[in-house]
């Protein structure tokens, strides 16, 4: 154009003088991570932190190198499921993440705090750099698939992550209520505009399982999901009961000892995907 100013900013023109550019971030240099899964959630206390460490595990046990990287930044979990209570180290180099005890890397800001109890009392793009930080600054290595435990919603920090890591798929989480549903929804809106495939919905506390008689109970009524998961196109769902013993490995720190398979489905969908890096 012939009065091209050059500054791409204050204009709406498309031309060949346009750049492209893109926000992703290069990973630490020491790093190669092959797939990088979310999860995510419309609201918070569905089980986002337990299906992340869940599938995790499953995936180490299958002998795939796991990292999670706990990007919900005020409200960080994923360390007290596997029992990590030790700051975090590093180098010159960058920060190293803490390992479990099968050997799955994990990264969280519960890790880097003098006290696990502390707040975290930031506005949001700070809680946003930080997350980046993880993804930047963190030696993780050679992983085979990284999950992101996102925090719940669609806000900063969701959106910085989709815009500034290489996020392959996500696996949406929800409880039975119709209303956690609806926010669900949000969520998948969410990924389709950014452009990430909605790779699996699980919900959770979906059912309990008589002790006694191994009848099964829906005490929310009976499940929604696969009405939700084919309004979307979703193509794998999956549903957790509600039960004392996963409840607490999750809070002993022995998330590493479930037994249950819930989630073999979504792991088998997991493992074609890194199988075809």
């Amino acid at each position: 154009m012939e009065d091209c100013t050059h500054d791409c900013s204050s204009c709406s023109a498309s031309c060949s003088s346009r750049e492209k550019t893109s926000l992703l971030e290069e990973p630490h240099v020491l790093t190669h991570v092959k797939k990088v899964i979310g999860v995510v959630s419309g609201k918070g206390g569905v089980g986002k932190s337990m299906v992340t460490s869940l599938l995790a595990v499953l995936l180490r046990r299958r002998g795939y190198r796991t990292a999670i990287l706990d990007a919900d930044i005020t409200g960080p979990s994923i360390p007290q499921a596997f029992g990590l209570h030790e700051r975090a180290s590093g180098s010159d180099q960058g920060i190293f993440p803490a390992l479990s005890k099968t050997g799955i890397e994990v990264m969280s800001m519960n890790l880097l705090l003098e006290e696990e109890t502390a707040p975290v009392v930031w506005r949001g793009p700070i809680i946003a750099g930080s997350v980046k930080q993880f993804w930047t600054d963190v030696l993780w290595g050679s992983v085979d698939i990284m999950f992101l435990d996102m925090p719940p919603g669609t806000g900063d920090v969701p959106l910085t992550v989709f815009q500034s890591i290489p996020v392959d798929g996500i696996i949406v989480v929800t409880s039975p209520q119709q209303l956690v549903g609806m926010i669900v929804e949000k969520a998948v809106h969410m990924a389709e505009l950014m452009k990430i495939p909605v790779l699996a919905l699980v919900q959770n506390m979906s059912f309990v399982k008589c002790p006694g008689c191994d009848e099964v109970l829906y005490p929310f009524g009976e499940s929604k999901i696969g009405d939700l998961a084919g309004k979307f196109g979703i193509p794998v769902t999956a549903e957790l009961p509600i039960q004392k013993d996963l409840a607490t490995a999750c809070d002993a720190g022995l998330i590493e000892l479930f037994e249950g398979d819930w989630l073999n489905g979504i792991a088998d969908l997991l493992e074609a995907a890194i199988r075809h890096e």
